[in-house]
């Protein structure tokens, strides 16, 4: 792996860290031009090293938005262990929670933006007060986004959807037209979540599936760690790659109010359980773990490598105003 990942992944267009975990402190070194988001990994692995002690592990982390490594198992070389946040059907890199939902885990009390816990508790008018439409906003990230729009213009009494930012389809922007941004909590005032693809799986799932609509999923080769506890027509109604059938589906909930109201509940409590932080936590600390059982070498901090610190208990300043001193003498 020292020899391989940085040759086939690290080039200046790569977005790899190398980490080494010894004694229950970080080591890193970057490998390639885009990896500012190893804050994220940084984040995660410096939080659980304060509750729990690590295994000596060394490993590869992929920050980008893709799966990297393609290799199949019977083959020879055979596939690496590169871990990433978005897995696919046609890879085989070992996932983790996405760098959104773990940030979001370590925000939740401290956060301004929406986390795994707020949505819980903002999800909307009550079933039977929910506007019968199914709701799409985001950005121009994939064609099909494009087509949902389409299909809203020409059927707005069953969907509401709209393109918040343009940036791969510029082009479409006058044809289609520019949806005002809305905030999240506003989304479940509908009853129908339409989920659709980003340039990899939409991040925005986890948060769909806590709010109280059903959600309509886009059949996807992506996923996150979490898809395979999730069945299709239980916890969510499943929907075309090419959206082919989501109009039909819209209807069928409409008709089907009861059963589509079970599925949402159903998809939310499971979800509520799955994302839990507890379970965040010792979903990372579980796969280290295997991962550090199967690894043969010894870990070593490598050269290049620096320590990533923990934060100091100084940079958290108190603004409270306390009424009597810390501690009183006897």
């Amino acid at each position: 792996m020292l020899i391989e990942v940085p040759k086939r992944f690290g080039d200046e267009r790569g977005a790899i860290v190398h980490y080494t975990i010894l004694n229950n402190r970080i080591y890193r070194r970057s490998l390639g031009k885009y990896t500012d988001f190893k804050m994220f990994s940084d984040e995660i692995l410096l939080s659980l090293a304060r509750k729990v002690l690590l295994p000596d592990l060394e490993f590869y982390v992929n920050l980008g938005d893709w799966p990297l490594e393609h290799r199949k198992v019977n083959e020879t070389p055979g596939p690496l262990p590169i871990i990433s946040w978005c897995g696919s059907l046609d890879s085989r890199d070992v996932i983790l929670p996405t760098y959104d939902i773990t940030h979001s885990t370590l925000e939740a009390l401290r956060g301004v933006t929406n986390d795994l816990l707020s949505i819980q508790g903002n999800t909307g008018p009550s079933w039977i007060n929910k506007t019968e439409k199914a709701f799409f906003r985001g950005r121009d990230s994939r064609e099909e986004r494009l087509q949902l729009v389409q299909l809203s213009k020409e059927n707005p009494q069953l969907l509401d959807a709209g393109i918040t930012g343009y940036f791969f389809f510029q082009e479409k922007e006058k044809e289609l037209g520019k949806a005002k941004l809305i905030g999240f909590f506003d989304f479940f005032k509908y009853k129908y979540q339409v989920n659709v693809d980003g340039t990899v799986a939409a991040y925005r799932y986890p948060y769909l599936m806590l709010g109280d609509s059903l959600v309509l999923k886009q059949d996807s080769p992506y996923y996150e760690h979490f898809y395979m506890a999730l069945k299709p027509w239980k916890h969510y109604i499943p929907i075309k790659r090419n959206l082919s059938d989501l109009l039909e589906k819209v209807e069928w909930a409409k008709e089907n109010d009861e059963e589509a109201e079970k599925i949402a509940k159903e998809g939310q409590v499971t979800a509520r359980d799955l994302l839990q932080p507890h379970r965040l936590y010792c979903y990372y600390y579980r796969v280290l773990q295997k991962y550090a059982e199967r690894q043969l070498s010894k870990p070593e901090i490598r050269d290049g490598m620096e320590l990533v610190p923990q934060p100091d208990d100084s940079a958290s300043l108190c603004q409270c105003h306390r009424k009597r001193p810390l501690r009183q003498e006897l």
